[in-house]
């Protein structure tokens, strides 16, 4: 069961750009919002803000096995990822310092360390990298001000991007 929470996790983050507190808040119904015939995810954000962000397929089926093995899809009010202790119907929900554990085990397993954190930062860049506007990237990931989405876009920092490779003579 640890393997599919995780993997259900790490998809969240990886397709959605949520903060670790987002993903800690999440319940179960949060997964399950349709809107305009399109499964959603409620994210409370920071400042008591909701924001609806649409459920990518894979990450949707990652949570759905996950449910379905924890045994806790029909807690709608619960919390969707919890902690692997106790009753399964009363785990409590995980905290942002266990994402950060979780992401980091993982990480270093892949022979590299970095936080939940920087999977929002990719999350972003992916975004911005298959041409999606940065305003609806701002607004993806509950930024209230447009230069701090320009922080996570890391587009710029490319090599290959650089003007010296765009001059010719």
């Amino acid at each position: 069961m640890k393997d599919q929470r995780d993997k259900a996790l790490l998809a969240t983050l990886l397709y959605h750009g949520l903060r670790r507190e987002e993903l800690c808040r999440l319940s179960v119904k949060d997964a399950q919002q349709m809107r305009r015939g399109v499964m959603h995810l409620r994210v409370q954000g920071k400042g008591g803000k909701t924001r609806y962000v649409p459920l990518h397929p894979a990450a949707g089926m990652l949570i759905a096995e996950y449910l379905e093995g924890a045994g806790h899809g029909a807690d709608a009010s619960g919390a969707l990822f919890r902690a692997l202790r106790g009753r399964r119907d009363q785990a409590p929900g995980l905290t942002p310092d266990a994402v950060y554990k979780i992401v980091r085990g993982h990480t270093a397993a892949l022979g590299f360390e970095v936080g939940a954190h920087a999977l929002r930062a990719t999350a972003a860049t992916n975004a911005l990298d298959h041409q999606a506007d940065i305003a609806k990237v701002q607004e993806w990931l509950g930024h209230a001000n447009i230069s701090t989405t320009r922080i996570y876009d890391r587009r710029q920092s490319r090599p290959e991007d650089s003007p010296t490779f765009k001059v010719r003579y």
